[in-house]
């Protein structure tokens, strides 16, 4: 004997249209993707009851997903969720809450996630935003894309042991800000603790750090135009060209690798670096005249 019922869940804003059938199945629970169309995915849930198997299928309404690389700054995580809405809009005449506006403002008052560090205030969100893959609906509001965020820094950033940086007097937030600089100044993986090291060895030394990828950061100039002379003579907090220290805040939301080359740097003397031809690998090097023979060598002259 047979029994059919349909069944209309309103779960978090989304329909969910379930149909159980009573019969004989599995003693197991599964929940199996059986199959999908372009606004919907549907899965099957089996369990036993008293009266016999319950198998009910699942009409979910398929998510969106937004993808944040490692190294965006909020303002460019801004940019990416625009243009997600407008796919949505365009291939599933889905209008979604979220939107470029929606997403600066949520992102606009420095939130510190409750695993960084009690009772620490920053200046700024940027950094803390985790780079990754999100799902989300046509209800998700821009404060629970952010919370998602959040949450996946936390779970990453729990990984981090902190005991290095610590004997070397850094702060968890000064080894995000140096994570941030290792996310934008590398292409190559293998560099990433390379280039920590320089950072740790300059601070060591009482050196500007002299990394431009902050003084693009504080001035807002893009990766396809020259920094000119006058830009390099900034009193920007973030021209680390002619200021001692950190930036004052991370200069992008880096992934777990380098913040975990910020926490562990290479144990080499390495305190400059410049771009190879191919514009992917570095020179590194602790002689100041090698570094110049080699910039000079290969036409960035000097430093």
């Amino acid at each position: 004997m047979l029994a059919l019922g349909v069944l209309l869940l309103l779960l978090g804003g989304l329909g969910w249209l379930a149909v159980a059938a009573i019969g004989r199945g599995s003693n197991s629970a599964s929940l199996p993707p059986t199959t999908s169309s372009s606004t919907l995915v549907y899965r099957t849930v089996t369990r036993t009851t008293a009266t016999g198997t319950v198998e009910t299928v699942i009409a979910m309404a398929k998510p969106f997903h937004i993808v944040f690389p490692e190294g965006f700054t909020r303002r460019l995580m801004a940019k990416r969720v625009a243009a997600v809405a407008k796919i949505a809009r365009r291939e599933r005449h889905a209008r979604t809450r979220l939107a470029k506006a929606t997403y600066l403002a949520a992102t606009r008052t420095p939130h510190v996630p409750p695993c960084f560090h009690a009772g620490v205030k920053v200046p700024s969100i940027e950094g803390f935003l985790f780079p990754a893959t999100y799902e989300f609906f046509r209800q998700t509001t821009p404060a629970e894309l952010v919370a998602d965020q959040l949450d996946a820094f936390c779970e990453n950033w729990q990984k981090l042991d902190l005991g290095y940086a610590r004997s070397k007097h850094l702060t968890p937030y000064d080894v995000l800000i140096i994570a941030s600089m290792v996310e934008k100044e590398t292409l190559s993986p293998d560099e990433r603790q390379l280039v920590s090291a320089v950072i740790y060895n300059r601070l060591h030394a009482r050196m500007p750090l002299g990394i431009d990828a902050t003084l693009r950061y504080g001035l807002d100039i893009p990766p396809t135009e020259s920094i000119h002379e006058s830009q390099l003579q900034s009193s920007s907090p973030y021209n680390t060209r002619n200021r001692l220290g950190l930036p004052p805040t991370p200069i992008a939301n880096p992934g777990l690798a380098s913040m975990q080359a910020a926490a562990h740097p290479a144990h080499v003397k390495y305190l400059y670096f410049v771009r190879k031809p191919d514009k992917k690998h570095h020179f590194f090097t602790a002689s100041f005249k090698a570094f110049q023979d080699y910039a000079n060598t290969h036409g960035y002259g000097g430093p």
